[in-house]
């Protein structure tokens, strides 16, 4: 399957595979769910994901090819599902059942990439897919809980997962399995200010959540937030030299690195810069050991020390090797050198550009070093 019509402005997967979902066929995937079987040495029957990154839109097209023709609004499901989109997931059930009948085939797992906005149009589907198709865990992108950089993101609002959630579970229970999502968020995306991370803080603690690993935006090529990010303004609205939206971006390292900060609030690393920020905003009220406040007073003895995100490594925070065929891979069956290993006698010459961007200062936000 390739294509998304989901149009989100932080993912490019509209811009190079297209708006309109091309789908394989069924036999196809069938027929590629064999082949696993049947060439992977010690295959234990489990298929750990079928779906990929637009898991739930599967032979899913505008009701008319006309309008689907004509139509260029970049996504098919903001601010609401379009509707002209046909959210019939009949076909994908039925590509579910067969899959999983599948002699030697023991579980058909979707791990990821449910666009659950479009899964609560269909109820049928969710139940098909929480009876059997989930590992325990299924990780969906709600990417933020308030309005603002959600419009950025062209996501929708926390309404759509709340009653994902509640059907989730209503399901699970049915299904006697207990089960869990888990949701991803994106810290430091255009549009997005200290207010709203600390917001989702307060929520993801609400909830019970505690993040193990978070991700910050980084802009990338054919993305619409990365247009935001580099000229501050929302080419989702007009754009005019004179007048039109715009877009603040958090670009310093210090800022995103109190958004992720925010994502992980139960990291005691992350204490010392949340407890400044948070006086900063005049909310030490959420400072204190209450089940209302966000982090302690109390500091554990020899955490904090780094500004935030624990121990960092890198070229501006320590040594750090990263293994590529130039600097040590594990041994290989040519006699090439093992990972780890002493350096050549004579390294290949550096490529690089006179100037490169360092890490942490993503397009060019932090200094500049020079080849030496």
């Amino acid at each position: 399957m390739r294509g998304c019509f989901g149009g989100c402005t932080f993912c490019s997967i509209t811009e190079h595979e297209g708006r309109i979902i091309q789908s394989r066929s069924e036999s196809s995937i069938l027929r590629e769910i064999e082949e696993i079987r049947d060439r992977t040495p010690g295959f234990t029957g489990v298929i750990s994901d079928l779906g990929g990154p637009t898991a739930n839109m599967y032979r899913l097209a505008c009701k008319s090819r006309e309008i689907e023709r004509n139509c260029r609004k970049l996504s098919c499901v903001f601010p609401d599902v379009c509707p002209n989109l046909d959210t019939d997931h009949s076909a994908l059930i039925g590509l579910y059942r067969k899959a999983r009948e599948l002699p030697g085939v023991k579980k058909i797992l979707i791990a990821s990439g449910v666009r659950y906005d479009l899964a609560i149009r269909d109820p049928a589907y969710v139940r098909e897919l929480v009876s059997h198709h989930v590992g325990g865990y299924l990780k969906i992108a709600p990417e933020h809980t308030e309005p603002g950089p959600l419009s950025k993101m062209m996501k929708p609002g926390l309404s759509a997962y709340d009653r994902f959630k509640e059907l989730f579970e209503k399901f699970s229970k049915e299904a006697g399995k207990e089960q869990y999502l888990i949701p991803y968020f994106i810290a430091a995306h255009p549009g997005t200010t200290d207010e709203d991370m600390l917001n989702l803080a307060l929520w993801l603690k609400r909830n019970g959540f505690r993040a193990d690993q978070v991700q910050a935006f980084l802009p990338s090529p054919m993305a619409l937030a990365t247009a935001m990010y580099h000229t501050g303004r929302n080419p989702l609205k007009g754009i005019h030299r004179d007048r039109g939206e715009t877009v603040t971006s958090p670009k310093g390292l210090k800022q995103r690195r109190l958004h992720k900060a925010f994502l992980r609030y139960h990291d005691p690393e992350n204490w010392p810069l949340l407890r400044e920020t948070l006086r900063r905003m005049g909310r030490a009220d959420l400072i204190g050991s209450g089940k209302r406040h966000l982090i302690p007073l109390w500091q554990p003895s020899g955490t904090g020390l780094g500004g935030g995100e624990g121990a960092r490594a890198g070229r501006k925070h320590g040594p750090q090797r990263l293994l590529t065929q130039h600097t040590g891979l594990p041994p290989r069956t040519d006699g090439g050198r093992t990972a780890r290993g002493p350096s050549p006698a004579n390294p290949p010459a550096d490529r690089r550009p006179q100037r490169a961007f360092t890490q942490g200062s993503p397009c060019g936000a932090g200094k500049r070093r020079g080849r030496s």
